[in-house]
């Protein structure tokens, strides 16, 4: 039997075993939706870049990636929220908020994810490598648009999406229209999520002074929703006829439109657990858009 994850603490010298469930709990170790919602359109994309199964070395460096810097991007958005986290209740734990984490430990450990991180895309190619710049700018600054804008759900969006044309120029050594056909439909998407999550927060960020789509929307939230949502189901369809996609795609797609409207049937009361739980319920959106994708580009290629 492999050792239990208490036996492998105890194992470890006293300080690290007091800090690493704190640095797990730091990169949501213990909340993988977010690790989820950023590997769905990074495995869309594989899977359309590859017509089938992506290279597996392709595969491993892409999702260990994922993780990498979803992990990095919870440090640095916690780092930027040290002054609002605290005064929010849904947030006020977090181990940078409450003092369990030091700004500098955090910086350190962001820092260091970042640097394997890269070092997993130093292994693809040049193009992958320069997109890779871009997109750990999009993952740095995103935290601070929410003192700035009211748009910080569409910021998240296109980083959240830059892992498209990154699998793209990794497999197919360019970004073909697809890929930027694709990247919009998951703008829309993680916009669309990202605002059930900001609709939890509402109250306290007016309180705070932090901006939020939630807060842009007011009370036409949910029509805003539904154009995003709308946008999102369409452009998925236009592009499965862009990429000559079959029934099973249409047959996938057709699911996560019914899961996206239970979003709807639940989140419409706004009360902020129902508003939480549509969001967590984009993870069976993703994996219905991936089994459409990936059984369709296997079996009928």
């Amino acid at each position: 039997m492999p050792p239990s994850r208490s036996s492998l603490l105890d194992a470890l010298p006293p300080h690290w075993r007091e800090r690493l469930p704190r640095y797990w709990l730091l990169i949501r170790g213990d909340r993988p939706i977010g690790w989820l919602l950023l590997l769905w359109p990074t495995w869309w994309a594989l899977w359309l870049a590859a017509d089938g199964w992506p290279p597996l070395g392709t595969l491993v460096i892409f999702t260990l990636g994922v993780w990498l810097t979803r992990s990095a991007g919870c440090i640095i958005n916690d780092y930027a929220d040290r002054w609002l986290d605290p005064q929010v209740e849904r947030t006020k734990g977090r181990p940078l908020a409450s003092g369990l984490v030091s700004s500098r430990e955090a910086l350190w450990l962001f820092v260091a994810m970042m640097l394997v991180a890269f070092g997993l895309v130093c292994l693809t190619n040049k193009l992958t490598i320069w997109l890779s710049v871009a997109g750990a700018f999009l993952a740095a600054s995103y935290p601070y648009l929410k003192r700035y804008t009211y748009l910080p759900q569409v910021y998240l969006g296109l980083a959240f999406g830059w892992g498209i044309p990154m699998a793209f120029a990794a497999v197919q050594g360019t970004v073909p229209e697809i890929a930027w056909l694709l990247f919009l439909g998951n703008l829309l998407w993680t916009t669309g999520y990202d605002t059930w999550y900001a609709m939890v927060d509402r109250e306290d960020d007016r309180r705070v002074g932090a901006k939020s789509t939630a807060i842009l929307f007011g009370d036409l939230d949910l029509v805003a929703l539904g154009v995003l949502f709308g946008g999102f189901l369409v452009t998925m369809f236009l592009l499965g006829r862009r990429a000559e996609l079959g029934f099973i795609y249409y047959s996938g797609l057709l699911v996560a439109a019914g899961f996206i409207a239970y979003q709807f049937s639940i989140g419409r009361s706004r009360r902020r657990e129902h508003c939480f739980e549509a969001f967590l319920n984009n993870n069976w959106v993703g994996l219905c858009v991936f089994l459409g994708i990936a059984v369709t580009t296997v079996t009928q290629r």
